[in-house]
């Protein structure tokens, strides 16, 4: 795949009749699929929507990075801003995140609406940079989340270079932010983007389908 395609489901669907459903037409795209926790293990889906940062406890509703590595999944969505507006997460409890992922060989989809948040969950990661290579970024401007009013490619664009110039042009930048199959394309050929993360339209399988037959 040329770029990296990521579909972030939320907590959609509402059973798993209709996860499978979708899933079953969309699985062979080669797009990370990030289902809600309780589909995970019957879908068998390579991506997850968050994780906790310690291994095992008495953390009552959280997933451990050791679960989702035992199901298989190999990326994981961290600091979404939904997590961060809900659940009141800060960059300090993502950056602990981000360190147990990273050591754990799981790949990270850090989302950030603006440059601090990158810096602050990393600042105390001392090793991060030799995990580049499991960091992706996802900038996902806050007026965009479920809104249906994306960022216009030319202002997303100034935000990838920026945020190449401070972590190094090796990194994976996505988009995300109400991306369709109009405006895909603009993203990755016009702003340059190495994939997108797709939210709601990533729920209905022939509009993703598309999504990912433009960016790719």
């Amino acid at each position: 795949m040329k770029h990296l395609i990521v579909a972030n489901w939320k907590m959609n669907p509402s059973t798993l009749e209709e996860a499978k459903d979708i899933f079953n037409q969309v699985k062979e795209t080669g797009a990370v699929i990030c289902p809600p926790f309780v589909y995970l293990s019957a879908l068998g889906a390579n991506g997850a929507q968050d994780c906790f940062y310690e291994d095992k406890g008495a953390f009552t509703g959280e997933t451990s990075f050791l679960m989702l590595k035992n199901l298989g999944v190999e990326y994981v969505i961290l600091g979404h801003s939904e997590r961060r507006k809900y659940q009141k997460e800060t960059d300090a409890i993502i950056g602990k995140k981000i360190k147990a992922s990273l050591a754990a060989d799981l790949k990270v989809i850090l989302c950030v609406d603006r440059i601090s948040q990158i810096k602050n969950a990393l600042k105390k990661i001392e090793n991060w940079k030799l995990k580049i290579g499991n960091l992706v970024i996802a900038y996902e401007p806050l007026f965009a989340i479920g809104t249906g009013k994306a960022c216009p490619p030319e202002r997303a664009e100034k935000m990838r270079v920026a945020i190449k110039k401070v972590l190094g042009e090796s990194v994976l930048v996505l988009y995300g932010g109400s991306v369709n199959s109009q405006n895909a394309k603009d993203y990755v050929a016009k702003a340059s983007f190495d994939g997108l993360l797709v939210g709601g339209a990533s729920l209905k399988p022939k509009e993703f389908i598309d999504i990912v037959k433009i960016a790719c």
